[in-house]
């Protein structure tokens, strides 16, 4: 039997134009959704070389349990040898932002101070122990930035969290965090494919806080994290010959924690300071940003591979 790439995920969408690619370069695939569905632990795996795209935001499209599901498919392909890209190291940190920023710290790679809370009470008391004028409020397991919001008083938190719009994430962690003021209107965020860095794309957040660069990607509750735009710039730009040393902390840290594809987004404060707050293991990329600049994440990643089968 032929091996193929088998591609694991739930979101059709942020996959077509994967398949796409594999189909010009004439590469055998299957797709494995998993939204629900059975895993016989005592049966072998078929021969092939697979991909896991999961996302932490899964449940937004009533796929509650896809990342459950899949660790436990996860675990079953990487004990009978399988070849895994993004593993179940990768799914971890991609359903947890504390996990995330503790391999990131682990790496000496800087993120904002957070506090992890559960419970409306504990959420007020972490505001007053981070004691800092401005600071956001996230979703442990989120994406597409859920539960993102911006307060500069602890009385406006609290109006919030008791609140009707108040929005609790799905596995019950808040995380409470430092608001990092750049001087610009825009994060930075590294794509890597085979844990390599291929391009980074300067993303506009004048308009909020929504950064998936997918084209399908949108989002109702939206926040000013940065200011006012100044001027008219599309939304996702990839920047041209951009080098910086956080590139290589990044390549490690992915080497690490067996990351295999990967965007990783990060800011600048006013003094140029890099804090990093961000790792999409199930990244997407911006086909007007990439089509301008002649670069294609889905190309490279396909590539990737199929380099793999041989």
């Amino acid at each position: 039997m032929t091996k193929k790439i088998y591609i694991i995920h739930e979101n059709s969408e942020w996959t077509d134009h994967l398949t796409k690619r594999l189909d010009e370069l004439r590469l055998p695939y299957e797709e494995w959704f998993l939204d629900q569905g059975t895993v016989n632990l005592t049966t072998t795996p078929p021969e092939g070389v697979f991909y896991n795209r999961i996302s932490a935001s899964s449940h937004t499209r009533d796929h509650r349990y896809a990342p459950e599901l899949t660790e436990a498919v996860l675990a079953w392909l990487e004990q009978n040898g399988r070849k895994v890209n993004n593993g179940s190291r990768a799914l971890r940190l991609e359903v947890s932002k504390v996990n995330q920023y503790m391999a990131l710290n682990n790496a000496n790679i800087r993120t904002p101070k957070t506090i992890a809370a559960v419970g409306k009470e504990e959420i007020i008391k972490a505001a007053k122990e981070l004691n800092l004028p401005s600071f956001i409020t996230k979703h442990n397991r989120a994406g597409k930035g859920l539960g993102v919001q911006l307060f500069h008083s602890i009385e406006a938190l609290q109006a919030y969290v008791e609140g009707p719009t108040f929005e609790p994430s799905i596995d019950g962690i808040t995380l409470i965090q430092e608001y990092i003021q750049a001087p610009e209107p825009y994060i930075i965020r590294c794509e890597f494919v085979g844990g390599k860095f291929i391009y980074a794309v300067r993303v506009d957040t004048s308009e909020g806080f929504e950064l998936c660069p997918a084209d399908a990607c949108t989002i109702d509750d939206l926040f000013c994290p940065v200011g006012e735009e100044v001027e008219e710039k599309p939304k996702f730009e990839i920047m041209e010959d951009f080098d910086d040393p956080i590139i290589y902390k990044y390549e490690k840290f992915l080497k690490e924690n067996h990351i295999d594809v990967a965007g990783i987004e990060f800011i600048r404060n006013q003094n140029g300071d890099i804090y990093t707050y961000d790792v999409n293991t199930n990244t997407n990329y911006n086909s007007d940003a990439e089509a301008k600049a002649g670069k294609y994440g889905m190309l490279e990643l396909a590539k990737f591979l199929g380099s793999q089968l041989d």
